[in-house]
């Protein structure tokens, strides 16, 4: 087979039809009618992806979540949501109790069940609806994010383990 180099060079000198050949090849579809120089942009970046691998799943999400922003007419502006990075380990004292939650690709685990989200997992540890980032001091009440909201969340475990 050829070299990615040889085969994205190739696009460059197709026709039209040999485009829209090398679309139903590559994607398995009918191609949509693009213009020849969009053609070779979705058959060049499907045949990078092959080779080096899609985007990740955390990137993927986010893209889908811009693109609702976007259809409800939101902005996309700055971020101000926190992101947690996959392998992080939160933990929160609840009750009398330690909870460790591990932030996966695609969700998070704890005590060897997945969740979806970190808000269904403050609810499977408090059994009512919570926002699982202010629970777990990820957002704070007043949007804190980051170092101030983890600050805040450790000092109200502590006076709340104190006042156990």
């Amino acid at each position: 087979m050829a070299s990615l180099t040889d085969q994205l060079r190739a696009l460059d000198a197709m026709s039209p039809s040999q485009l829209r050949a090398e679309w139903r090849r590559v994607y398995r579809t009918a191609p949509p009618r693009l213009t020849p120089d969009l053609l070779v942009r979705g058959i060049a970046y499907r045949l990078q992806e092959r080779s080096h691998g899609g985007l990740p799943v955390s990137v993927a999400r986010e893209l889908d979540r811009a693109a609702k922003r976007l259809l409800r007419g939101d902005s996309l502006g700055a971020k101000t949501e926190t992101r947690l990075k996959p392998g992080t380990r939160l933990v929160r004292y609840w009750n009398g109790t330690t909870y460790s939650v591990l932030v996966g690709e695609t969700g998070f685990v704890m005590d060897g069940r997945s969740f979806t989200s970190l808000s269904h997992v403050a609810e499977a540890i408090t059994g009512t609806h919570w926002s699982g980032p202010r629970f777990f001091g990820v957002k704070g009440a007043g949007g804190t994010t980051g170092a101030a909201a983890a600050s805040s969340a450790r000092r109200a475990s502590a006076v709340q383990a104190m006042a156990s």
